[in-house]
Formats: structure tokens, sequence, C-alpha cells
């Protein structure tokens, strides 16, 4: 009998080691999906911004070429460097399809913080060309209001 039990006590020592292995297993895939969905989600979020900010460039430089006492600026300058933006998201999105499935968490993690970090670093830009389109526009309706009246 004491053979039974030691074989049973055995036994549920095996089955309860499979079942902690199996939970650290599982909590470690949900953590690396939950990585790799995060840096997808951030990957959207960074071209969204810089298509927004191309967007609205070509505005601001549309309105800016409609009157010629507004400072020109060099539109093609930001252009490239929305563009370049968008390269450096393209070799991003590049390494997440090719390595990120075999990467380190520590990997997923530094690249999630990366992708955080452009973003935060967009996000002023973009308020701030937001903020001078708000300014051009109001000046180009300035413009036409003294030119109606004139």
């Amino acid at each position: 009998m004491d053979t039974y039990l030691t074989l049973g006590l055995a036994a549920l020592f095996v089955l309860l080691a499979i079942a902690l292995i199996g939970v650290f297993v599982l909590r470690r895939m949900n953590r690396r999906n939950a990585s790799l969905n995060r840096l997808l989600e951030l990957a959207d979020r960074v071209e969204a911004d810089l298509k927004s900010c191309r967007s609205k460039l070509k505005q601001a430089h549309a309105v800016m070429s409609m009157n010629p006492d507004l400072p020109a600026a060099s539109e093609q300058e930001a252009s490239n460097a929305v563009d370049a933006g968008l390269r450096a998201l393209l070799l991003q999105r590049i390494w997440i399809r090719d390595h990120a499935p075999t990467a380190t968490q520590s990997e997923l993690d530094a690249a999630n913080r990366a992708m955080g970090q452009t973003r935060d670093r967009l996000r002023p830009l973009l308020e701030a060309l937001g903020e001078a389109q708000n300014d051009l526009d109001a000046a180009m309706r300035e413009h036409i209001r003294q030119d109606s009246q004139s």
C-alpha cells in the first residue's frame, strides 16, 4: 500500500510540475503576444502621425503659395523629412516581420520603447504644425479681408 501511495504522490507532483510549467509558458507567450501587438499598434500610430504631418504640410504649403507676402518655406525639405520618417518606419516594420517572431522579450521591449519614443517626439511637432496651420489660416483670412476692403 505504501508503494501505491508513494507512486500516487510522485504522479501528483509530476502533474503539478507540468501544470506550473504550463502556466509559466502561457504567461510568457501572453507577454510576447502583448508586446508584438503593442509594437504593431505603435507602428500604425506613428505611420498615421507621419501621414497626418505630410497632409498638414501640403495644406500649409498650398496656402503659402497663394500669398506672396508670406515667407516661403522649403516644401521639399519638409517632404523629405516625412519621407525619411516613413522609410525608417518601413525598416522597422520589416524588422518586425523578419525578426519579431524569434526576438527575445528584451528585444521586443526595446523595440516598443524606441517606437514609443519616436511617437513621443512626433506628438509636439504635430501639435506645433497644427497651431502653425491655424495661424496661417488666420493670416490668410486677414489678407483676404484686407484685399476685399481695398
